[in-house]
């Protein structure tokens, strides 16, 4: 795939992203967002470049002048059952699915596409280079880290709120000190490797 973006023509146009596939805790989520073109939202670009305080702002903006947005999501056990990649594909689904305008054609973050029964584009760096993409890792990422503060606050000891669920070397000693909770990824090999006590 060229890496220059040619935009389709559609009315609704649907961005879709994920955030979350690399974590050991809690769910992949996903957002798609169809913008609307008289409402413009200025400052939209990659979540991961953006400050947490920029992204809130932007993700409460998105949320108001959006013509349609929603979020998917796969747990922790069906992440276990289908694997991070399917559950990634299944939750994009439903967050097209769950658009209150239907979408007429999806533009996807990454290099493949899960089967909307719409016509669909992956766009490789897509949460750069077309706005409804990075609206949605946008809201995906301020939902997904509002999701491990509220974990932390309930366990505090693991350190979620600084993380937010990825392996990092202090997150890894936690689990090995703290145990596996039931909101962990069993599959992900740190984490079965705790499980069966081969740390």
């Amino acid at each position: 795939m060229s890496e220059e973006f040619i935009r389709p023509q559609a009315n609704f146009i649907a961005g879709v992203d994920e955030v979350g596939r690399g974590p050991l805790v809690g769910a992949v989520v996903t957002a798609a967002v169809i913008l609307d073109p008289n409402n413009p939202i200025i400052g939209l670009t990659d979540s991961k470049k953006l400050s947490e305080k920029k992204r809130q702002a932007l993700s409460i903006e998105i949320k108001e002048k959006a013509l349609a947005w929603c979020l998917g999501r796969s747990e922790p056990e069906e992440i276990d059952q289908i694997n991070i990649l399917q559950a990634t594909m299944v939750a994009m689904q439903r967050a097209v699915a769950g658009l209150n305008v239907p979408a007429d054609y999806v533009l996807v973050d990454g290099n493949r596409c899960p089967d909307f029964g719409l016509p669909c584009q992956s766009v490789v760096k897509g949460d750069l280079k077309v706005a409804e993409i990075s609206a949605a890792s946008i809201i995906a990422k301020v939902a997904r880290d509002d999701e491990m503060i509220a974990l932390h606050k309930l366990h505090p000891e693991y350190g979620f709120a600084n993380h937010k669920g990825y392996p990092t070397k202090l997150h890894l000693e936690k689990i090995n000190e703290f145990g596996v909770l039931d909101c962990y990824r069993k599959s992900f090999k740190p984490v079965a490797k705790i499980i069966n006590g081969q740390n």
